[in-house]
């Protein structure tokens, strides 16, 4: 330990592979791969891929935003003796709502970084085809007095808000959302999810899935604007009152946001390996960046949907950087909006955001999903031979995440 020490105290990824994202639904093609199922399929790859000595692996850090049933009781241990990993290495359930893949890989790196761990598995895992969104409850959802003491309303709400008061409108979100469809199908098309994406197959070896399952090629504004708003019915129950009164200079909410803009409800995982420099000599890797910084933050919980900013300009300010500095954004796209207003918010260019398309096209499992753009990130950054890259995303309960990363 004293040698691990010895070096700087950075945090490098090593790999990062993903699942397809499938269809949340029961006929979505991996309804009947069971969430640790696609955890131990990816831990078995990544062992493969890398020739790696699972037993120089320190702890499984897992994002999991719904954790009952066949998801709970921490089933990142349940994961590594199921893919056969080494006794010796632990595991970790945690969730950080929407950015619980995303901060499995800062706390992994907080490890690293502190000298305590050499090398820690991190990603996330969402079966909402199985453990459907909010099935674990909560007070936020279920007890009356936190609920009107915080203001709870529901996210699509407050993303209708934020187009109020930003002065986005229907044909801004939705031709947001068929950029997304179609950077996503280019992308695929092109191969360039290919490095990272492993195919799901069943018990007896039949393949599942072997591609993202919710992108649409043929998706057009035609269609797009057929789509009733989603969340107009919520508001006029009684939300658009309670998400007034935070914000009493808005005389009416205009609800713009509906399934076709909005993040896709999907199955999936995702893992990434972190480490320092003399754990990844001996196990014999080569880093492909390194984390230059990492921030979370609070924001206003009935909006909910700000934190990216905030969280974005406390990383920049931790690794003495400008939005400016920044070859390439992955925003997460909870709802068209988010990204839209971060990018306007920091002088970002929408062209440098999601250029592979993202959650609107492809889906948001809930607790993989900051891994998984992390590791889009990473690959776009080498295809392009660019250097520097930000994820963010918002976070349920009024929070933000931002993780900076640089090619090494």
């Amino acid at each position: 330990m004293a040698a691990l020490r010895s070096e700087a105290p950075d945090a490098y990824l090593y790999d990062h592979v993903r699942t397809p994202r499938g269809k949340g639904k029961k006929d979505g093609s991996l309804h009947q791969a069971t969430p640790v199922w696609l955890l131990s399929t990816l831990l078995r790859t990544l062992q493969q891929r890398l020739a790696l000595d699972t037993a120089l692996v320190d702890d499984v850090v897992l994002g999991c935003v719904t954790p009952v049933g066949e998801q709970g009781a921490d089933i990142a241990r349940t994961a590594v003796l199921d893919a056969d990993w080494a006794q010796s290495v632990a595991g970790v359930t945690q969730s950080r709502f929407c950015a619980s893949g995303l901060e499995s890989i800062n706390l992994a790196a907080a490890k690293v970084a502190s000298g305590f761990e050499r090398l820690v598995v991190a990603g996330g895992v969402e079966s909402m085809s199985r453990w459907p969104m909010g099935s674990d409850g909560g007070a936020w959802f279920m007890d009356p007095r936190i609920n009107a003491k915080l203001g709870f309303v529901p996210q699509g709400i407050g993303a209708d808000l934020i187009a109020t008061m930003e002065g986005f409108s229907r044909a801004d979100v939705d031709a947001f959302a068929l950029q997304s469809h179609r950077r996503a199908a280019a992308a695929r098309a092109e191969g360039r999810f290919a490095r990272s994406l492993v195919p799901v197959r069943d018990v007896a070896g039949l393949l599942m899935l072997d591609r993202d399952e919710t992108i649409r090629e043929n998706a057009s504004p035609e269609a797009m604007a057929k789509l009733e708003p989603s969340f107009a019915a919520m508001g006029a129950m009684g939300f658009d009152t309670t998400a007034l009164a935070r914000y009493p200079t808005v005389e009416r909410i205009t609800h713009v946001h509906h399934a076709g803009n909005s993040s896709g409800i999907v199955d999936g995982a995702a893992l990434m390996l972190v480490g320092h420099a003399a754990a990844g000599r001996a196990a014999g890797l080569k880093p492909r960046a390194r984390i230059r910084a990492a921030a979370v933050v609070g924001s206003e919980p009935t909006i909910m949907l700000t934190g990216p900013t905030p969280a974005v300009r406390k990383a920049l300010a931790q690794a003495g950087m400008q939005p400016s500095d920044i070859d390439l954004w992955e925003i997460n796209e909870a709802f068209a909006v988010v990204p839209m207003k971060t990018a306007r918010d920091l002088g970002v260019s929408l062209d440098r955001v999601n250029v592979n398309g993202g959650a609107i096209a492809m889906g948001h499992p809930l607790g993989a999903t900051g891994c998984i753009i992390l590791g889009t990130l990473l690959d776009e950054l080498e295809r392009r031979g660019l250097a520097t890259g930000c994820a963010t995303l918002c976070v349920g309960g009024g929070m933000g995440i931002a993780t900076i990363i640089e090619r090494v």
